[in-house]
């Protein structure tokens, strides 16, 4: 089976088939290629596939574009709001997110970027070939519609230690007091419970970063009825909402 699906957004076709032999010629040629499993190639070996799919008469086309960006390392679009856009982080970011960093306020409650540039690009690299790849989701970079500038981060990821995923966000100077953290929010938790079938999420707040706490409490997040000892209890707040 080989099966060729092209879009006009697209800058190749994306081709699906179940031989492995098939599968190979195309990667070597350039193109971006899915393999399909099915009962007669379950032993067959398809490298370097990040993704695999079974039934591809049931995928559309949004699942299509969406596996084609991922092998063309393009990035998803997750939602947008009324004024803003939120999407994966490119390696053209980190030079926007530097410059939100260094305002001296963004880094009193949270930790500042990698003092050496091209450490964090490949930080950067190694978290869209990781992090997305494998969960689909984690932090995410928000565009102001109007100007398209980079105005902040936001997204759902784990942190090491705890047992629930965990909101976080971060919006440059310029563009706080504007309400785009209540709304970049509120729109990503409502995509963790319909999109990624979430039931609980986490926020770790700095006490004294009453800012932060008070956009937490109108989102709905309150300290648990049992509270958990948290490795970093002595210098964050945990507060959960039920989804």
């Amino acid at each position: 089976m080989l099966k060729k699906i092209c879009d006009p957004s697209w800058e190749q076709p994306l081709y699906v088939t179940d031989r492995a032999e098939v599968y190979a010629a195309l990667r070597k040629r350039g193109y971006y290629v899915l393999p399909c499993l099915n009962e007669n190639n379950r032993g067959a070996s398809f490298p370097g596939a990040l993704y695999a799919v079974e039934n591809p008469e049931e995928m559309d086309g949004e699942s299509y574009d969406l596996a084609y960006r991922r092998l063309a390392g393009l990035p998803w679009e997750i939602l947008t709001t009324e004024r803003l856009i939120v999407r994966e982080t490119t390696v053209e970011d980190v030079d926007s997110f530097y410059r939100i960093y260094a305002e001296p306020s963004i880094t009193e409650y949270m930790e500042n970027l990698l003092a050496d540039r091209d450490e964090e690009i490949a930080y950067t690299k190694d978290y869209i070939e990781k992090v997305y790849a494998f969960y689909g989701y984690g932090m995410w970079t928000v565009l102001e519609k109007e100007s398209g500038e980079v105005v902040g981060r936001a997204g759902i990821t784990w942190r090491e230690g705890y047992h629930l995923p965990e909101l976080g966000f971060v919006f440059g100077v310029p563009w706080q007091g504007r309400g785009y953290a209540w709304e970049v929010c509120r729109a990503i938790l409502a995509y963790a419970r319909e999109e990624l079938l979430m039931e609980r999420v986490q926020v770790l707040v700095r006490p004294e970063n009453e800012r932060s706490l008070r956009l937490c409490e109108k989102l709905g997040f309150v300290t648990p009825e049992e509270p958990e000892q948290i490795p970093d209890g002595e210098r964050y707040l945990l507060l959960v909402k039920e989804l």
